[in-house]
């Protein structure tokens, strides 16, 4: 019974979840209530606080489900070769990444934190995003660094400066793919820039 009691909890956690984004997008994070969230999923706001303590507690819940730390991403992968082959490591770990947010849930809440999502009480857009950005900065440079050791990335360009124009062009297709992910797949645009860049930043093969 207990077990039951515990997966039924989870599944109510999930559909209010799923309704938050749906509201979120459609309404905005600062003009929507929980009250209308709970109403959306068909539920009581008691069911909604049970979860939940506010709607930042809510809104940082429905990031973490798509939440895709690089590492995480490479680990995915499942290749213990890549240890020495960094950058088909990173190519490799974008490709997932490609991947995950060609699927609805990935598109909508990334869409809602950018283009729905003002600085709103415990809620920092901005901040969020930046975090994300540093982290996935902070492990490219890893790779990068560990690209340069082994003699693969191309002589003049520092493991930071490769990390900081991977992360310009990822972050200006991200952009333009939520503007218009109707006109183009990021999964086929973004396999074509990223494998452009990386051929562009690797070392020249010797004689």
């Amino acid at each position: 019974m207990a077990r039951r009691t515990k997966t039924e909890a989870a599944a109510t956690r999930e559909a209010l979840l799923d309704a938050a984004e749906e509201v979120f997008l459609e309404k905005g994070v600062a003009r929507t209530s929980l009250e209308q969230i709970a109403r959306h999923a068909d539920m009581t706001r008691g069911a909604l606080y049970w979860h939940f303590r506010n709607k930042a507690d809510l809104f940082h819940a429905m990031l973490q489900r798509v939440r895709m730390p690089f590492q995480e991403l490479v680990e995915e992968v499942g290749d213990p070769s890549l240890v020495e082959r960094p950058l088909e490591a990173i190519r490799l770990a974008c490709l997932k990444g490609f991947e995950r947010l060609e699927q609805p849930r990935y598109r909508r809440v990334h869409a809602i934190l950018i283009h729905h999502c003002e600085v709103f009480g415990d809620i920092d857009p901005l901040a969020m995003q930046n975090e994300m950005a540093e982290e996935a900065c902070g492990a490219l440079i890893d790779y990068f660094g560990c690209a340069a050791r082994l003699g693969h990335l191309r002589p003049g360009i520092s493991p930071e400066v490769a990390a900081e124009l991977l992360q310009a062009m990822l972050g200006g297709l991200f952009h333009d793919w939520l503007r218009n992910h109707e006109r183009f797949s990021i999964l086929e645009r973004g396999t074509l820039l990223l494998d452009t860049q990386l051929q562009l930043m690797r070392s020249p093969p010797s004689g």
